[in-house]
């Protein structure tokens, strides 16, 4: 498999949101009943730290940030949103991803990156720790998902470049 890893554009939103969906569809990967449109998730994540993985033409997974806070003393911290479409699943693309986007926050200035994650999500659990993130605690029935009340797991990796001093 040959990955690459490049920025996202809007015109990468159709793939985006079909890698989406199919996360959405697992019950385990997010709160959301549905893709959002393009607009509104726009608004809610960074304009930077905006990733793709491409094989040939199809799209694999994608990686960004969302702001924690519209607090300025909170500006240096993302909450991460991972996906990866089914078919490349266990091939090392969130791990991509998850790398350059640790890259590409720092180059930015971010000094946390966090993340909420479902106790039944293994993958994404396992994913965060192999590239550094620790888990910092749970957050029980934090939110409830078709009648079901859904725990959180939560992780986060702090720079070793920046806000050390």
């Amino acid at each position: 498999m040959s990955i690459r890893i490049r920025k996202m554009v809007a015109e990468d939103w159709e793939g985006v949101a079909r890698i989406y969906a199919e996360g959405i569809a697992t019950g385990f990967a997010t709160f959301e009943k549905q893709v959002p449109s393009y607009a509104d998730w726009d608004q809610n994540h960074l304009s930077s730290c905006r990733l793709v993985a491409q094989e040939g033409e199809e799209l694999l997974g994608w990686a960004a940030l969302s702001p924690v806070s519209s607090r300025c003393v909170y500006g240096g911290v993302g909450e991460v949103s991972v996906y990866v479409g089914e078919q490349a699943r266990g091939k090392g693309v969130g791990e991509s991803l998850m790398k350059e986007l640790i890259v590409q926050s720092e180059a930015e200035g971010l000094w946390t990156l966090q993340s909420g994650i479902f106790p039944e999500n293994l993958g994404s659990i396992k994913l965060h720790e192999k590239v550094g993130f620790r888990k910092i605690g749970k957050r029980e029935r934090i939110g409830n998902l078709d009648g079901v009340w859904k725990d959180n797991v939560l992780f986060e990796r702090r720079s070793n470049t920046i806000g050390t001093t």
